[in-house]
C-alpha cells in the first residue's frame, strides 16, 4: 500500500487558526472529497462514515479518503437500516433509526463536513449523545455571516432534512475560487 499522507484532515485542521480554513484552500480539499465520494456513489458504494479523521492529506494537500469499514456496496434505491458512523456526523435518518437510501447519508456528511471545515465548529452539537441526536432530528442549525452567499447556499444543500431534497454528490459545483 502506498505511503498515504502527512495528516488526516482533522489534525490539518486543527492546527490552523480558528480550527477553520479559508474559502479558497477549503474548496480546493473539499472539492476532491465530493469528486471521491461521487466517484464511490456511481459505483454504488455508500460510505457511511466520511469525517475530518478519515480524510487524508499528503505534502501537495491531495486528498485520500480511508476506513471503508461502515461502507456497503447497493442496489440504486435500496433500503438500508443500519445505526452506523459517527455521531456528529450522522444524518437524521440513521440517528432517527429508519430505513435509509445509503447516498443521501454521505451527503449530509459533506454538509456536516463543509461547515466544520468553513466554521471550525460543528452545526449540531451537544454534551451527550442523546441531546445530539435531538438536534440532528430536529435539522436546526445556524449559518455564520462570515461564510460566503455560495457556501451558505452549498451547506443549506447539502445539510436538507429531508434526504429526497439533498443535492446528489455528482451535482456539487464550484467555480473559481469560490464555493457554489
Amino acid at each position: 500500500m502506498e505511503y498515504a499522507g502527512h495528516a488526516s484532515l482533522h489534525s490539518y485542521l486543527k492546527a490552523k487558526p480558528g480550527r477553520k480554513l479559508k474559502e479558497d484552500e477549503c474548496k480546493y480539499i473539499f472539492k476532491q472529497v465530493v469528486e471521491g465520494i461521487a466517484y464511490l456513489h456511481s459505483k454504488n458504494i455508500i460510505h457511511r462514515d466520511i469525517k475530518l479523521e478519515n480524510l487524508l492529506l499528503d505534502e501537495s494537500k491531495t486528498l485520500k479518503i480511508i476506513d471503508f469499514g461502515f461502507s456497503v456496496c447497493v442496489k440504486p434505491d435500496q433500503k438500508i437500516n443500519n445505526f452506523c458512523g459517527t455521531p456528529t456526523y450522522m444524518a437524521p435518518e440513521i440517528v432517527s433509526k429508519k430505513e435509509y437510501t445509503g447516498a443521501p447519508v454521505d451527503v449530509w456528511a459533506l454538509g456536516v463536513l463543509l461547515y466544520v471545515l468553513l466554521c471550525g465548529t460543528f452545526p449540531f452539537k451537544a454534551q451527550e449523545e442523546k441531546e445530539l441526536y435531538r438536534k440532528i432530528t430536529k435539522g436546526t442549525y445556524e449559518l455564520p455571516n462570515h461564510m460566503s452567499y455560495g457556501a451558505k447556499n452549498l451547506v443549506s444543500k447539502l445539510l436538507m432534512y429531508n434526504p429526497f431534497d439533498r443535492i446528489e454528490s455528482k451535482d456539487v459545483k464550484f467555480d473559481n475560487n469560490k464555493i457554489v
